[in-house]
């Protein structure tokens, strides 16, 4: 069975906007969420600035449906707001959910909750309850809860491979709906900022103190983020017995393991070629139909050099306009994938490039530039997006106009 897969709704939040409204407007208006840590308890606080959403966690209960004190985690809260817009925009009824897939990503999960009692755990004399928030360290805590709150049984899934994450879990529910098991996914990823997340980037010496700069001769490191976005998959067949109208489709898609490092990529960005390549042959494309790629662009040295390279490999003098839109958002580990097919979806949309912000100086080893103005009016048909993870897991999305 070889199914197409369509997309009918999406839900987002992030640092720069807590739906997908607020996020087409501030990417729109090129306002971006970097600045001063305020929620996350870190004594980095006044010196390592990211990209934070500024409600604390129960603020978040609201938005996301939930009873404050329910014992959900910062990262099923930030979930549950960005699927429930993904219903709402599909316009799902119990009834569909209940038949629906919910396939989530996260790094985080619960670790954030887990360094609050951590000194707890390790303090003998004290007597901590094992289900308040041990439980929460498991990876699939956040999905079975989500799943819970939804009413989805048909399958639940949680996928976890670094930054990659959601893009593989977008590709595992297309595969399923490829197969026939499965008519209708929620699709996505969340992670909540935390210390762990903050000190482990800090030690490898890959965070920049200034807000980040993507493809630029001086970058020099990301910028972290937090956030959540959901896609609503659906079959043809399901899309033709509902009436509703796709907002695109998912042509193409490809994901492997270059195995070169575990926290670098080739430096000829082998995987990144790969990834793209077998994108376009999956949805039976050729190179120079690609109108824009939403690059995985974090402003690393190595990151950037590699995707730029592999660019210029795979298109070779045509390379399509890019651009990265991390600056906006910060590097949202496992929902960056997501999150920027979200915002590959509102290209398509509203016919728009977003801009690399921050560019100055091109990169001396490359002869390519990214996007650096907002284009309106583009006539945008077909748009890759990349997600690139630690241990060499590199990921390609094909998003097509319907």
């Amino acid at each position: 069975m070889n199914s197409r897969v369509f997309i009918t709704g999406y839900g987002v939040i992030t640092a720069i906007g807590k739906d997908g409204p607020e996020n087409l407007a501030s990417l729109l208006g090129r306002r971006c969420g970097f600045g001063k840590l305020d929620i996350l308890e870190t004594v980095h606080r006044d010196t390592l600035p990211a990209c934070e959403i500024k409600l604390n966690d129960q603020e978040l209960c609201d938005p996301a449906g939930i009873p404050a004190g329910a014992g959900f985690t910062r990262t099923a809260l930030l979930g549950l707001i960005a699927v429930r817009e993904a219903v709402r925009s599909s316009v799902l009824s119990p009834e569909d959910l209940r038949h629906a897939g919910l396939i989530s990503a996260t790094t985080t999960g619960g670790i954030r909750e887990f360094e609050r009692r951590f000194r707890d755990v390790q303090d003998p004399d004290k007597k901590v309850a094992f289900p308040a928030f041990l439980d929460t360290a498991d990876p699939g805590e956040h999905t079975e809860r989500m799943a819970d709150v939804l009413g989805i049984r048909k399958y639940i899934g949680t996928v976890s491979t670094a930054c990659s994450s959601s893009a593989n879990a977008i590709m595992t529910g297309a595969r399923m709906i490829r197969h026939g098991l499965l008519d209708r996914v929620i699709c996505g990823g969340t992670d909540a900022l935390s210390r762990m997340t903050l000190n482990g980037f800090h030690s490898l010496l890959i965070l920049d103190q200034n807000h980040c700069r993507p493809f630029d001769e001086n970058r020099r490191g990301l910028n972290l983020g937090e956030g959540a976005a959901y896609l609503v998959l659906e079959s043809g067949a399901a899309l033709g017995r509902s009436g509703k109208r796709a907002l695109a489709e998912l042509r193409g898609y490809a994901n492997l393991n270059e195995a070169f490092h575990q926290t670098a990529p080739s430096p000829e960005g082998t995987g990144a070629v790969r990834a793209m390549r077998e994108a376009l042959e999956r949805g039976g494309l050729a190179p120079e139909k690609v109108d824009y790629i939403n690059a995985h662009g974090t402003g690393t040295a190595n990151n950037d050099l590699a995707e730029g390279m592999a660019l210029q490999s795979l298109f070779g003098q045509r390379v399509p306009s890019f651009s990265s839109t991390k600056p906006y958002t910060g590097h949202t580990m496992a929902a960056a994938g997501s999150i920027e097919a979200v915002f590959c979806l509102m290209a398509l949309e509203h016919g728009v490039i977003f801009p690399n912000i921050n560019f100055r100086e091109p990169m001396k080893e490359l002869r390519i530039r990214p996007v650096t103005e907002l284009k309106r009016a583009v006539a945008l048909t077909h748009i890759l997006s990349n997600s690139f993870g630690f241990g060499g897991g590199t990921a390609s999305l094909l998003f097509s106009k319907c």
